[in-house]
């Protein structure tokens, strides 16, 4: 039998124990059809690129199948009438991978990195707005000491914060506000 990778993501607002049902119920379909789930991981919670459903964040969960086409066709035909399933996707591949997967990994090399270096969010390393800490840095990390990537030197980031510098113009620096009016637009008399 043909060997597949199913994700599928679950709104996020149900819980983990809703998830596991659904993998439980999508594992009966499979074995209805004459087929075996292999190997199931629940990956947890993460944040969407883009809304999905009014939904910025979902529940994502692998099954390894080993099935018929037709099964995995009337479960993802069951997944597709699912209101708590808002996306999945269905891969055929040559062999299943023994070890866990590599969003396993990756969490548990998150824990390892926390743990080495006392946790946070790149605050510990300094460096400025949105990467936290207060090392200066111009522009979009803050500080005063370039432009957008603020470690090539030069004035502040905005052109505002440069040191003597107010708004700026590109007009000229002509006073804005309504137009004085123009030899055209009064009206002449031709003596």
């Amino acid at each position: 039998m043909p060997l597949y990778e199913h994700v599928f993501l679950a709104r996020q607002d149900i819980s983990q124990a809703q998830v596991d049902a659904l993998v439980k119920e999508y594992g009966e379909v499979i074995a209805e059809g004459g087929g075996k789930v292999g190997k199931t991981e629940y990956w947890g919670v993460k944040p969407l690129a883009y809304k999905i459903k009014k939904n910025r964040k979902a529940h994502f969960s692998l099954m390894n199948l080993d099935a018929p086409p037709a099964a995995v066709a009337e479960m993802e035909r069951r997944m597709a009438l699912s209101p708590d399933v808002i996306r999945f996707i269905t891969i055929r591949v040559d062999a299943h991978e023994t070890e866990p997967s590599i969003q396993m990994r990756k969490s548990d090399r998150d824990d390892r990195r926390d743990g080495d270096r006392g946790g946070g969010f790149r605050g510990d390393r300094g460096g400025g707005g949105f990467r936290g800490g207060d090392r200066g840095g111009g522009g979009f990390r803050g500080g005063d000491r370039g432009g957008p990537r603020g470690d090539r030197g030069g004035g502040g980031g905005y052109r505002s914060d440069r040191p003597g510098d107010g708004p700026r113009r590109d007009d000229g620096d002509r006073p804005r506000g309504p137009r004085p009016p123009r030899d055209t637009d009064t009206p002449t008399s031709n003596e």
